[in-house]
């Protein structure tokens, strides 16, 4: 059975999240979704949240399933047999980072990465930035499944 992982914080996830995920499904048997636990770091959304939220929007495709994970993700791999993680590039800036970030995963467990380029019209999208664009007003709704839209716009009502 081929295995991968799509790591990430998804706070929340986003379409650009759901593209790389939904490609990966078409590869893999089965595509582990991984939610970081950053303990450091305050999310929007807690972590159970998260988790649900996922679930909910790759609920069709399939052969996803969504954990969390708090530690090193080679360990998280080791743990489930997963040879490889799949990750989308934005940019050239992302490569740099990713880069270093697979050859240690791979130096550390024999995980290999493999890199999808994200699909232009997701180019320039993150969490962060539409946190940050609907906190102040903007419309988000076609960056983010009808479902974490609503999630979404429900939460920060309540800031």
């Amino acid at each position: 059975m081929r295995r991968a992982v799509c790591p990430g914080s998804f706070d929340p996830i986003t379409n650009g999240h759901l593209d790389i995920i939904a490609r990966a499904s078409r590869l893999y048997d089965v595509v582990h979704v991984a939610v970081m636990i950053n303990q450091s770091k305050k999310g929007l959304f807690a972590v159970e949240e998260r988790l649900e939220l996922i679930r909910e929007v790759t609920a069709d495709l399939g052969n996803v399933e969504v954990e969390s994970f708090h530690g090193l993700l080679v360990d998280f791999c080791k743990q489930r047999d997963i040879p490889a993680i799949v990750k989308g590039l934005r940019a050239v800036s992302d490569f740099d980072y990713e880069l270093q970030m697979a050859q240690m995963s791979n130096g550390l467990s024999g995980v290999e990465t493999l890199f999808v380029p994200t699909n232009p019209t997701y180019s320039f999208l993150s969490s962060s930035l539409v946190k940050e664009v609907a906190t102040w007003g903007g419309d988000v709704s076609h960056l983010l499944p009808a479902a974490v839209h609503e999630a979404l716009v429900a939460r920060l009502a309540q800031k």
